[in-house]
């Protein structure tokens, strides 16, 4: 495993701990999924530069495009203020939902009416 930075360290209370992570399209701002990261996809997405989950569905490290090729080009990650998410800014290669759509938060359950 990569060596982490202190900050990241100090958020992982222990290396199996899942920490959300927000992913954020880099030019739009636009929030495109939420996943999970333990130690190891954290470490793999700093070397790697590709945004690497742990998939809690198929308990495994899970890199973000591996079968679909739509990838996640990572440009930076910010922990918040109390130490416990993640904010990662993408470049989003295809779509970012395993729906087919751009991103996962395409089903509103209230509209702005304004």
């Amino acid at each position: 495993m990569a060596t982490l930075d202190p900050a990241i360290t100090a958020l992982l209370k222990e290396p199996s701990a899942l920490i959300p992570a927000i992913v954020q399209d880099f030019t739009s701002h636009e929030v495109l999924m939420l996943a999970y990261m333990n130690a190891e996809s954290l470490a793999i997405t700093l070397t790697t530069g590709k945004a690497t989950f742990w998939s809690r569905s198929r308990n495994e490290i899970w890199v973000k495009g591996s079968t679909s090729g739509h990838f996640q080009e990572v440009h930076s990650i910010a922990l918040d203020c109390d130490g416990d998410a993640l904010l990662i800014h993408v470049t989003q290669v295809g779509v970012a939902c395993h729906t087919g759509n751009a991103t996962c938060f395409h089903r509103p359950l209230k509209k702005d009416t304004q």
